[in-house]
């Protein structure tokens, strides 16, 4: 299966606040919030969603393309995502913007305040899914994933017109889009991807109800953090999948991506949509464990064991023969 991810690049700035930003929210001063907060670390990392799911795809043996704007600052970033396996000639480099950045603190109850600066990601909207086509042979799959809502429209009109089946994963931009625009983005996907808060936002933004949603697509996969995931159809009962437990989190960052690149490599091996989403969340706490989002590694015995803890002998065998492999 050849998948396009197209969707954000950036570099992530990660820090640690050792505190609770609660206990710093007065409830009767909430219209004059100024607040600065004291962090422990920095951690300056490679992200943006779409190539934090490339970089899943292709660790799970994938070579996913890249669909995006990236700044004059790109070079080392795109040699390190070609390194691990991800197409980047797709990729437009703005000659006069950086690249966008997501700059993100976490407390100690891993809530979280981010700020995204667009930068080149502006320039998304330039990029024609047609020549993305023509060049790689065509398209199994486009991921349409948070981006410059123009370019989100724009390639998901595309992928309608190229007749290409498409993953919508409008998550952070449904705050910047309106009814409109959140009913084309979902309106036909093949996939849906949403967290529980999403999925809400969602429903406020299209008003449509979640039956009118499962009737527009062919499946909605809601992740819901700790306990796991929840895969809906119209047509199917709702299938709950629980995440894998770890008692080492270190960094929430990017484990969501890491369940869409799980997913999308399970259904693209064959697997049913269970056993792919089980592998997703695997996929997920392993990130969950490593600060940044492209810093894991994926070691096939002991991710097969993981599975096999979790979820059962079956599921890692199904998993292990598709995906993961051999040592």
């Amino acid at each position: 299966m050849r998948i396009a991810v197209a969707g954000s690049i950036a570099t992530d700035h990660l820090t640690s606040f050792p505190g609770r930003f609660t206990e710093h929210l007065l409830a009767d001063r909430l219209d004059t919030v100024s607040l600065s907060f004291l962090v422990d670390d920095l951690e300056v990392r490679r992200g943006g969603v779409a190539a934090n799911i490339s970089f899943g795809l292709a660790l799970l043996g994938f070579t996913p393309v890249l669909v995006g704007a990236a700044g004059t600052d790109f070079a080392d970033y795109d040699a390190w995502l070609r390194e691990h396996g991800v197409d980047t000639q797709s990729v437009q480099v703005s000659p006069a913007r950086h690249t966008a950045r997501f700059m993100c603190t976490t407390d100690a109850d891993q809530n979280q305040i981010a700020v995204f600066y667009a930068g080149a990601m502006a320039e998304a909207a330039d990029i024609a899914l047609s020549a993305v086509a023509a060049r790689t042979g065509g398209l199994d799959l486009v991921v349409v994933a948070p981006d410059e809502p123009a370019a989100m429209l724009r390639h998901t009109a595309e992928s309608r017109e190229l007749g290409i089946p498409r993953a919508a994963d409008p998550s952070q931009q449904l705050a910047r889009i309106d009814s409109d625009e959140a009913r084309r983005l979902v309106d036909g996907a093949w996939l849906l991807f949403t967290n529980a808060y999403e999925a809400a936002l969602l429903q406020e933004r299209t008003g449509w109800t979640e039956r009118q949603v499962l009737d527009r697509v062919g499946s909605w996969i809601t992740t819901e953090g700790s306990a796991g995931l929840t895969i809906k159809a119209a047509d199917a009962p709702s299938v709950t999948v629980p995440a894998v437990p770890t008692d080492h989190v270190v960094d929430p960052t990017g484990g969501g991506d890491a369940v869409r690149a799980g997913y999308l490599a399970g259904l693209g091996r064959g697997l049913s949509p269970e056993h792919s989403a089980q592998l997703g969340c695997a996929l997920a706490t392993t990130v969950l464990e490593t600060v940044g989002t492209q810093e894991y590694k994926l070691v096939p015995a002991e991710f097969t064991t993981r599975v096999a803890d979790a979820y059962g002998a079956a599921a890692a065998e199904a998993i292990r023969s598709r995906v993961v492999g051999d040592p």
